[in-house]
């Protein structure tokens, strides 16, 4: 029997009849959705929940999605993403014009015991900014490489949550690089760092960031001078600058410090800018002080909350706890409060 928060029916947003799919509340609650059917499905998988006690299909039937591929880890062999094509009822419903043909979603970690064990260690991985050295990883770039090139300039969303977000910032990254766009849907995801943004005093907060900006681009050009020359572009500026032209779209909540740090690192360029300190700020946002470290010794790293461009979407309703804070079940809910900023690099 599953539980309510696998019940579409209960606890999945029914008020979303018809979905309008070029309105951005729409979109969030429909990439959210399609995340939690991730989640379901896998949580089918654990409990033998088969045909008519499957609970994930209502979770994409809904908005009329069809899932034709689920993606399998192939270490513990759990269901962490998967694959759906939009295949509306009619060609001419007014919104299908508006909708993706494909949208590909990954779960974040679950703490059973069939998962944990597996999700844990890429957790750790991905903190220790690894993440693309992982077979998961590799199967979920494969998964959307395959699409986009048998089905070239179709429109495809990337959805992901925590652990997933993480999953799909890696893709559409690389993704960029091989010069295809992707919209992509960032639900609480991972910012490896101190979470600077959880200290109530603005004077004590701004003055850990300014201390941050000025240690990594202080020790960005130490590593420069001595490993590449100070007249050649790093490695890092040159990956951070091909990411220019893609703007995704995170969602944070500031009560979650997984991913609340987002909030922060955008607006402290701003901050550093007014103060004139705009050059710091330039080589701080392109480096973190783990990164550097990694790279220091020698190992390979890609940290992934090194982002040019976002929108970036606050969701300041009130939070109960740390768990609803972090969960995927708050972005489909109706009358969020939300802050939307748009940040662009130059």
């Amino acid at each position: 029997m599953a539980v309510e928060r696998d019940i579409f029916g209960i606890s999945g947003p029914t008020y979303l009849n018809p979905v309008k799919r070029n309105c951005e509340n729409n979109r969030r609650s429909v990439a959210a959705c399609l995340v939690q059917a991730v989640y379901v499905l896998e949580r089918d998988r654990q409990l033998n929940r088969k045909s008519v006690d499957a609970a994930a299909p209502p979770w994409w039937e809904f908005f009329h999605f069809e899932m034709i591929r689920k993606l399998v880890d192939d270490v513990d062999l759990s269901i962490f993403g998967a694959i759906f094509e939009f295949n509306p009822p009619s060609s001419k419903e007014a919104s299908a014009q508006d909708a993706p043909r494909f949208i590909i979603a990954f779960r974040g970690t679950i703490t059973e015991k069939e998962t944990i064990s597996r999700d844990l260690s890429l957790d750790l991985q991905l903190v220790q900014n690894g993440l693309h050295k992982t077979s998961r990883f590799a199967i979920a770039m494969q998964a959307v490489q395959n699409v986009a090139s048998a089905f070239p300039g179709s429109p495809i969303w990337l959805a992901g949550h925590s652990l997933g977000a993480g999953t799909a910032i890696l893709t559409g990254r690389n993704m960029v690089k091989k010069g295809a766009l992707l919209d992509s849907f960032l639900f609480n995801p991972p910012f490896v760092a101190a979470p600077i943004e959880g200290i109530r005093d603005e004077r004590v907060k701004h003055g850990f960031r300014i201390a941050r900006s000025v240690i990594t681009a202080g020790l960005t050009i130490a590593l420069k001078a001595k490993t590449e020359g100070n007249n050649q572009r790093s490695v890092a500026e040159e990956s951070f600058n091909i990411l220019l032209s893609w703007t995704p779209y995170l969602f944070v909540n500031p009560g979650d410090h997984v991913c609340s740090e987002y909030i922060g690192y955008f607006q402290h360029r701003r901050n550093m800018e007014d103060l004139g300190a705009g050059f710091i700020e330039k080589l701080a946002t392109q480096n973190s002080i783990g990164d550097l470290f990694y790279k220091a010794l020698g190992w390979e790293s890609e940290p992934l909350h090194l982002l040019p461009s976002a929108d970036l979407i606050v969701n300041v309703s009130p939070s109960p706890d740390f768990k609803y804070a972090h969960g995927i079940s708050q972005w489909w809910q109706p009358n969020l409060n939300l802050q939307c900023n748009k940040y662009r690099y130059s």
